[in-house]
């Protein structure tokens, strides 16, 4: 019989450590694809393409953040951690993506994706106390404040 500190381990990992490695996947999947035209228009294929990057780096941001809390980390290095930590799979990413037929890394993405990250934890840090109660009711029940 698994004793309840183990049990709570694992459901501990499962719960906030799990939505990090699935959205990990998901980011790995996109970019395991050739990529494709979001319009014919130059500046709005590149505007869709730069604000995904911005979003879902954000999204890894706060899963992170999330996470980190979750073992106790102090809000202002889990801040740091999470940022460095998107930034640094964005670079991954984008070394993954130089593999990938159709594809080509790019500095470019990973400033992007760093301002996603960063934004996410500026939001958390400095945003979300001033949001409507009815906001910070709904980060605290997902545990992100």
């Amino acid at each position: 019989m698994v004793n309840s500190n183990l049990k709570n381990k694992i459901f501990r990992f499962i719960k906030y450590w799990l939505p990090v490695f699935i959205w990990l996947i998901i980011i790995f999947a996109f970019s395991n694809n050739p990529t494709v035209r979001a319009s014919e228009i130059h500046w709005r294929d590149f505007s869709v393409k730069k604000s995904a990057h911005v979003i879902i780096y954000a999204i890894l941001s706060t899963l992170i953040y999330r996470a980190l809390k979750s073992n106790n980390v102090e809000m202002k290095k889990t801040g740091y951690i999470s940022v460095f930590l998107a930034s640094f799979y964005g670079i991954t990413d984008e070394f993954h993506q130089s593999f990938t037929p159709g594809r080509d890394p790019t500095f470019r993405d990973i400033i992007f994706d760093t301002i996603g990250a960063t934004l996410a934890i500026y939001f958390i840090w400095k945003l979300l106390p001033k949001m409507p109660e009815k906001v910070r009711l709904w980060a605290k029940k997902l545990e992100i404040t």
